[in-house]
């Protein structure tokens, strides 16, 4: 039998990024600016001595910007979107990315630099999430549609030296946790029979990208909450690093990492000797592939 080996790396194949530069609307004031992401990766084996599974992913992702800026006001807001499933030939379908995430920051201008702010946070997902029993092919639902969202807002001030580097804090920031299934209130932190959970806080939100050398730039983004009402020294933080690398017009390569750790999540422990508890989570992402810019 000839050995054929069609592999396409961690998220590689395809990807299609349609960028639109800022775009005037019927108010100057405004611009908006765009990114749409369609990712296809695929791995196949035969006869392949090594072993390997054959797998297929397939990812989208819609990343917004709405500005305003007129005399000292401004504001910025951001929606992402994005879902992915991916299937190997023992699994079937499942999914590896689901997100809705809007982000918004109302500004008015204090001193160079300076603004004072509200803002504004809401983070969910659009589907149901499964924990997997390979064992005997069962699974449980872990998250859903609202289950949990997130939702914060409050007054502060904000530094904003550019669109690469810049910080905003506030000390007295509201925050929603909303669970829409019963069965996983207690799991993110909620009391039982309840669906919805009050916190009040400080929320820091900071933004930082630098061109570490040409084609190549390195993304940090870091949010952290402190929960005034329990256990305030116990802050949740949700950090990501993105490495973008662009090979040439057409071809870009991006891997990046996100660290998240909620208190108020629960996992239970795969054995039972061990208590069950808040954990770190990681996500890590690398892709390559075919970029499209207009």
């Amino acid at each position: 039998m000839k050995k054929v080996l069609f592999t396409f790396g961690a998220a590689i194949l395809l990807s299609l990024q349609l960028r639109a530069q800022d775009v005037p609307v019927a108010d100057s004031a405004w611009k908006i600016h765009g990114e749409n992401t369609f990712l296809i990766n695929q791995s196949s084996f035969s006869n392949w001595a090594a072993g390997g599974n054959n797998a297929f992913a397939a990812n989208l992702v819609f990343n917004y910007d709405f500005n305003y800026a007129k005399d000292k006001w401004s504001w910025d807001n951001k929606v992402i979107a994005g879902y992915g499933l991916s299937k190997q030939e023992e699994t079937g379908w499942r999914k590896n990315d689901d997100r809705v995430i809007l982000n918004s920051l109302l500004g008015y201008k204090a001193a160079e630099h300076w603004l004072y702010t509200f803002f504004m946070n809401f983070n969910t997902q659009f589907a149901k999430g499964y924990e997997y029993n390979d064992d005997n092919n069962t699974k449980k639902v872990i998250s859903g549609a609202f289950a949990p969202a997130y939702l914060s807002f409050g007054p502060g001030f904000a530094y904003k030296k550019s669109d690469n580097f810049r910080f905003n804090l506030s000390p007295a920031a509201a925050r929603f946790v909303f669970v829409g299934i019963d069965s996983l209130a207690t799991k993110y932190g909620l009391d039982p029979g309840k669906s919805s959970r009050f916190e009040f806080g400080a929320s820091f939100d900071a933004y930082y990208k630098v061109d570490i050398m040409q084609n190549v730039a390195l993304e940090n983004i870091l949010k952290l909450y402190s929960n005034y009402t329990e256990k305030p020294q116990n802050v949740d933080v949700d950090y990501t690093l993105n490495l973008f690398m662009k090979v040439n017009k057409f071809i870009s390569v991006n891997a990046g990492v996100q660290l998240l750790y909620d208190d108020n999540t629960k996992f239970t422990p795969e054995n039972s000797s061990i208590p069950g508890g808040a954990r770190l989570q990681v996500k890590q992402i690398v892709g390559a592939g075919f970029t499209y810019k207009f």
